[in-house]
């Protein structure tokens, strides 16, 4: 295990004093983390010493700059465990990820009638580019239920599995229950159905070991803003089948193997998908947050955040009027969103926020998962590998003063 006190000193935002004399309590990294200082430094010694665009120029610092972006691109390999850095694909975040797979693989291998499953509790970023796809093709959207104690409904999956869909695809860690599916008794089960699995891992990579071959997913998504990297950056993994048999998702340079006046080749993988100049120096420094990331070890940091979540729940529920919307022990993630009985929740997140304490509120982008609950909104605290009692101490206090001014 590592010590969140001592990697503080690392992230120079979170170290900062504010205008009241405190440091930042930052419990919003569910929506972005905050990025330690070799990462910063990556990015400024790439501008400063080899800023030039990468695989065609046969000059040293364009060279270089290929070399790092390559670099990059084995180290997500090997954090995820792919077999091939053919199958990571750089997009600019998990939503493009997506809408990749939904028109490359999606337009190409689904017609009118074919069922695709996806789950009550989705992000919108893995529902709209279904119900897009619907409109245009006439395929089927499936949800598994959330049931009361904000797991998935296994049952009625495994009911709908005998539809035989094409597709399920199905967040690895809810961004607002913090639920973690069972994802490789998931997947072996769609695959029995004879459907692909694509997990949504913008939540579960970030925070939990992940191993694309142990668990079989044919596709996984993320993005390096929520694991310490850049923003503008996103990743696809695919199985290599699965990627060769796809049409390329956009038309333009880097893509293409030849082009003639009335038709052309697309480039060998992985670069058929990347069209474009691609986010270089994003690239190159998301190779340090993976650094960072493999120096603490990601079973420690799903420990480590474990043990706080489990602890904050503990002490959020002393706080009058307060329930939490999503499971309050047994694994699941950082994200902790809850209600108060006597205001609303962007009140809470405004006077939390007055007081140091960076909180998020409202539907997170799972509108149909409030839905389901009932609720409008939610505030929502979540928590990662530079928080502490000490956060969680700060968000209880702030919480208290809302109970004794409204409550």
């Amino acid at each position: 295990m590592f010590n969140s006190f001592d990697i503080l000193q690392d992230f120079p935002l979170l170290t900062r004093l504010q205008a009241d004399g405190k440091p930042l309590c930052y419990l919003d990294s569910g929506a972005t983390t905050q990025k330690p200082r070799s990462v910063i430094e990556a990015q400024k010694t790439y501008y400063e010493e080899f800023n030039a665009n990468v695989h065609r120029g046969i000059y040293e610092i364009s060279e270089r700059s290929t070399q790092a972006t390559e670099e990059t691109r084995k180290k997500i390999r090997d954090f995820i465990h792919a077999a091939s850095v053919s199958e990571i694909v750089f997009t600019r975040n998990t939503t493009e990820a997506i809408n990749l797979v939904a028109r490359a693989w999606g337009e190409a291998n689904l017609k009118a009638g074919d069922t695709v499953i996806l789950s009550e509790m989705e992000h919108h970023s893995n529902l709209v580019p279904w119900h897009i796809l619907a409109e245009k093709t006439g395929v089927q959207l499936e949800f598994i239920p959330v049931t009361d104690d904000f797991r998935l409904d296994l049952d009625t999956y495994r009911e709908l599995l005998k539809r035989g869909p094409k597709l399920v695809s199905v967040s690895g860690m809810s961004n607002v229950l913090g639920t973690i599916p069972p994802i490789r008794e998931m997947v072996r089960d769609a695959h029995a159905s004879g459907a692909l699995f694509l997990m949504d891992g913008a939540q579960a990579v970030p925070h939990m070991p992940v191993d694309v071959r142990d668990l079989d997913v044919d596709f996984l998504v993320f993005s390096a803003h929520k694991m310490l990297g850049p923003t503008g950056l996103g990743v696809l993994y695919g199985k290599k089948a699965i990627l060769n048999a796809m049409p390329p998702f956009l038309g333009g340079g880097d893509m293409i193997g030849k082009v003639y006046l009335r038709s052309f080749t697309c480039n060998e993988l992985p670069y058929k998908f990347e069209a474009g100049t691609p986010a270089i120096a994003e690239e190159v420094c998301f190779g340090t947050a993976i650094d960072y990331l493999n120096g603490l070890g990601m079973e420690n940091v799903f420990e480590q955040e474990q043990q706080l979540t489990e602890y904050a729940i503990e002490k959020m529920l002393e706080i009058p009027g307060l329930k939490i919307c999503g499971p309050r022990s047994g694994d699941r993630g950082g994200a902790v969103s809850f209600t108060l009985d006597y205001v609303h929740p962007h009140d809470v997140a405004d006077i939390l926020g007055s007081r140091g304490v960076c909180v998020r509120a409202g539907h997170h982008c799972a509108m149909p998962l409030h839905d389901r609950f009932r609720i409008p909104a939610t505030t929502r605290a979540s928590f990662y590998i530079y928080n502490t009692e000490a956060d969680v101490a700060r968000l209880c206090d702030a919480l208290m003063y809302v109970y004794k001014l409204f409550g």
